[in-house]
C-alpha cells in the first residue's frame, strides 16, 4: 500500500523521537508498504473487511504486536532497551467500519494515553481516493481530520497521528463480507 498523508497532533512527532519510538513508527509504515493491495477501481465495489484482514495479517507477521479483539486499541507494541520496557505505541486500523466509529478509535487512543498504556497513538484510514472504492460509509482521511480538528477538538491535545493509505493499483475486487440475516 501507499501512504498519502501523515498528520501529527500535540507534538506526536517529537514524542516519538524523544521516547525512542521512531523504530516502531517506521515499522508501522513498513507494515503498510509491505501490504500489497490491488482492487477494483469502481465505486463501492470492494470489501473493507478484506482490507482489514490484510493489514491485520501483516501486523501479526511482523511479530510482537499485541492485538486487542474489542474494546481497546487494535494493536500495541512496546519498545525495550535490554530488558527494560521503555514505551508503547498504539494503532487503530479503521478501514472497514462506519466513519462515525472513528470517534470510538479516538476515545480508545485517548484513554490508553491517559492511562499510561501507550505514549502515542496512530489511526490508519483510507485516503479519500481509496475510500471511494470501499463501502459508502467507510471512513476516509478527510473524515478523520474532521473528527479530530472540528468535532472532537479535545483530540488535538493528545499525541495522535493519522496515516492515510491507498491501494497499490487496479485489480480484482476485494471480496465483500456477507451480512448476517
Amino acid at each position: 500500500m501507499k501512504i498519502t498523508e501523515i498528520r501529527f497532533y500535540d507534538g506526536a512527532k517529537e514524542k516519538i523521537a524523544k521516547l525512542g519510538l521512531a523504530s516502531l513508527f517506521l515499522e508501522i509504515q513498513e507494515i503498510i508498504f509491505s501490504t500489497k493491495v490491488f482492487l477494483l477501481e469502481e465505486k463501492d465495489s470492494n470489501g473493507g473487511a478484506e482490507l482489514r484482514k490484510l493489514l491485520d495479517a501483516k501486523f501479526e507477521e511482523f511479530g510482537e504486536w499485541e492485538k486487542t479483539v474489542s474494546g481497546g486499541v487494535d494493536w500495541k507494541k512496546r519498545i525495550r532497551y535490554n530488558r527494560s520496557f521503555i514505551a508503547n505505541i498504539g494503532v487503530e486500523v479503521q478501514v472497514s467500519a462506519r466513519s462515525d466509529l472513528l470517534i470510538r478509535d479516538i476515545v480508545h487512543l485517548r484513554n490508553s494515553i491517559q492511562n499510561g498504556d501507550i505514549e502515542a497513538g496512530v489511526i490508519i484510514v483510507p485516503s479519500d481516493k481509496l475510500q471511494i472504492y470501499l463501502p459508502d460509509r467507510t471512513p476516509s482521511l478527510r473524515d478523520a481530520i474532521k473528527y479530530i480538528e472540528e468535532e472532537f477538538k479535545e483530540a488535538t491535545t493528545f499525541p495522535i497521528i493519522i496515516i492515510g493509505i491507498e491501494h497499490d493499483g487496479p485489480g480484482e475486487a476485494l471480496k465483500k463480507q456477507k451480512r448476517k440475516a
